[in-house]
């Protein structure tokens, strides 16, 4: 079994990646809870965070996505340093995290198409444009799938460094965040028995996620960044 040397970053500019994954979700959330529960019309059980980002106020949920994703770019590479400073040498989940802010970004310039009624005045099912494509694909799908890739990533990697409290945690993750991902999917698709609830279902994605990367980031700032590379127990 594998255990690191723990130690805190060294210096402030060493933290600084760690810290930007760590806030990320946080805010991105906060974000959008807070312009769910504002916005004439929007119903948070049914509609998708990304319908946030149509009408007069869009532009807010637009830079909620492009500063998270922006945050998650430079935990990305942060991550790869560190890991590989302190001997955790760990290539896909670094490159993953990197992706899923990639998705991110692209989520936000690229505005979704009205789904579920909203704005208010549109069908459950609207013309789709191709900044809406754009937006489902690929973007919105590289962050869930690069999200739930990096969970499993990291799981396989927790285990092999002896952190099997970790592990469980990431595979856990990985799989709430898939999984009410499609649940979600299935309600915007107008899935009878999920439209009313697609809103909800990513919610809890979206929340199961970010939760999992702020954790993994305040973890390995306390655990890689600038300690002692792994040795064996």
């Amino acid at each position: 079994m594998r255990t690191p040397a723990k130690s805190t970053p060294k210096t402030p500019r060493a933290a600084l990646p760690y810290l930007c994954g760590a806030v990320g979700g946080p805010l991105f959330v906060v974000a959008f809870l807070v312009q769910g529960a504002v916005r004439p019309g929007y119903d948070p059980m049914r509609h998708p965070v990304s319908s946030l980002a149509l009408g007069p106020s869009g532009w807010t949920q637009v830079a909620d996505f492009v500063v998270t994703g922006l945050l998650m770019l430079v935990f990305a590479v942060g991550l790869r340093r560190g890991l590989r400073d302190s001997g955790r040498h760990s290539t896909w989940g670094p490159l993953l995290i990197g992706l899923y802010a990639i998705g991110l970004v692209g989520a936000g310039v690229f505005p979704t198409d009205p789904v579920s009624g909203y704005p208010p005045g549109t069908p459950a099912q609207g013309e789709h444009t191709w900044q809406g494509r754009l937006h489902d694909f690929p973007f919105s799908l590289l962050v869930f799938v690069a999200l739930t890739a990096a969970c499993f990533v990291f799981a396989r990697r927790f285990a092999g460094w002896g952190e099997r409290g970790w592990a469980v945690y990431s595979g856990i993750s990985g799989l709430v965040f898939i999984g009410a991902f499609v649940l979600a999917g299935m309600g915007f698709a107008q899935t009878e028995g999920f439209v009313e609830l697609g809103g909800l279902f990513q919610r809890i994605s979206i929340t199961v996620g970010f939760c999992w990367v702020s954790a993994l980031a305040v973890h390995l700032m306390r655990t890689s960044q600038g300690s002692a590379p792994v040795r064996p127990a």
